[in-house]
């Protein structure tokens, strides 16, 4: 721990201009301007180098990048297929909640739309968002919403909740998908643009 310290003394900002002084001090002594008194003069401007020194700055921490993290929601998203194929729902929900599946198998798919989301940290928390806790606890709400709902007929069925929040996230879904589709587009039509100039 010590000698890490003092390595990492040795390598730091303070030691390398403490150094450089300490240097010119040295070219005092050698010219005869800093006299007798020479160890006190090189050490005092070392030690005024080092004080005047910016301080080190402690690195940035290392998040996973994007793409890291659309890895982690593919292995979320398998774990969330598991749990979706245990629970049993009304046929209308189910084929609201297959396409919404569908549409976020095709988002998280690896390819071209992988790599175009893996640069949009935002979409990446869209998915993750919708993965992780939107669609399971829409599920899971419904599953215990519908044993209260026999105990107390006339109300709004749990299932028309159910379908609506799916084709709500089915709807987030699908503009996340537009938005990467356009900015695709418009990537292409700046790149025909610049060709178009150089040719010019």
């Amino acid at each position: 721990m010590a000698t890490s310290r003092a390595l990492a003394y040795l390598e730091s900002r303070k030691n390398i201009t403490g150094g450089v002084c300490g240097l010119a001090g040295l070219v005092l002594t050698f010219t005869g301007a800093a006299g007798p008194y020479w160890p006190v003069v090189v050490a005092g401007l070392y030690g005024a180098g080092a004080l005047v020194a910016p301080p080190e700055r402690p690195p940035l921490p290392a998040f996973p990048d994007a793409s890291a993290q659309l890895e982690a929601v593919r292995d979320d998203f398998e774990k969330l297929g598991t749990y979706i194929a245990d629970v049993e729902l009304p046929p209308a929900a189910a084929g609201r909640l297959t396409e919404l599946t569908g549409l976020l198998a095709a988002l998280l798919d690896p390819g071209w739309v992988a790599e175009v989301l893996a640069k949009d940290p935002d979409g990446v928390h869209t998915l993750a968002r919708t993965v992780r806790q939107d669609v399971p606890e829409a599920v899971d709400t419904f599953v215990r919403t519908r044993w209260w709902s026999r105990l107390t007929p006339g109300q709004e069925p749990p299932e028309r909740h159910l379908e609506r929040q799916l084709g709500l996230l089915h709807a987030d879904a699908e503009r996340l998908a537009a938005d990467l589709r356009e900015r695709e587009a418009r990537r292409q039509e700046s790149h025909t643009r610049y060709l178009e100039d150089r040719s010019k």
